[in-house]
């Protein structure tokens, strides 16, 4: 029977590699990794990097990423919308992967393919959501799941902080949410991909913010201070960072101030 092996590979530091994910990596016969064109090359870069030293006879299989409707995504759309183009993107990858599963060798042994997944495979991350349609396409596989660290532990670890406060709760959302979501009372927000800082909206109510991009790489860039004293440089920074970079990745914590 084929496998399929999702893993978590940390946010960016190839030193972020669990020994679990390792072993893992050791043991695919193929990895599958989207292509989006030059916009994201580096990330393919790293990908096969990381493959190179820790899985040198994998083959790499690049697959052109469906075109994705990202017009629902800005904030205030409408929610059902941007679910609907989500499932459309997630159902035309499924079937962009589906082929290109390892087969069984003629031995009758199981052909192993690989999905490397930034951070952790439970958070923000559509790779296992498509595994499951590629199930319900009529292929069969065992699946093992390798957790990853997350964009939230990195974060908290660069700036050496826990993200709760004693008996308190942390509350994960996206920028898309974070507008109708936040109140005081939720205390610690962590958000996770928001393009558009939509904490800008939240200037004024007396918060701070711990701010970090390519968490966990030679290239992370970290701020923190009084929200309403950061955010201009942030929004400045960002900007400059994904015309440089090409793209960016950051996660942020909010946190009342006092």
């Amino acid at each position: 029977m084929r496998s399929v092996k999702v893993i978590g590979i940390g946010t960016g530091g190839l030193d972020q590699l669990t020994l679990a994910a390792v072993r893992a990596l050791g043991e695919v016969d193929r990895f599958l990794v989207a292509d989006k064109g030059g916009e994201t090359a580096e990330l393919v870069r790293l990908r096969t990097e990381l493959i190179s030293r820790y899985a040198p006879k994998a083959e790499v299989v690049l697959v052109p990423d469906p075109p994705r409707d990202r017009s629902a995504e800005r904030p205030g759309a409408d929610g059902a919308g941007y679910l609907g183009h989500v499932a459309e993107w997630h159902a035309a990858r499924a079937r962009a992967y589906a082929d290109r599963l390892a087969p069984a060798n003629p031995a009758g042994e199981s052909g192993t393919t690989g999905f490397l997944v930034w951070g952790d495979p439970a958070f923000y991350d559509s790779t296992l959501r498509i595994v499951d349609r590629i199930r319900g396409l009529g292929y069969d596989f065992e699946l093992e799941v390798i957790p990853g660290i997350s964009a939230p532990q990195a974060l908290a670890a660069a700036h050496q902080i826990a993200l709760n406060r004693i008996g308190s709760p942390v509350h994960i959302t996206t920028g898309r949410r974070l507008r109708s979501e936040w109140s005081m009372e939720l205390g610690d927000v962590v958000v996770m991909l928001d393009g558009h800082l939509t904490c800008r909206e939240l200037v004024g109510r007396g918060l701070e913010i711990f701010w970090g991009a390519y968490l966990g790489s030679p290239d992370q860039v970290l701020r923190s201070g009084a929200l309403d004293e950061v955010i201009d440089e942030l929004v400045s920074l960002r900007a400059g960072l994904r015309a440089e970079h090409g793209w960016v990745m950051d996660t942020y914590l909010l946190r009342p101030l006092g």
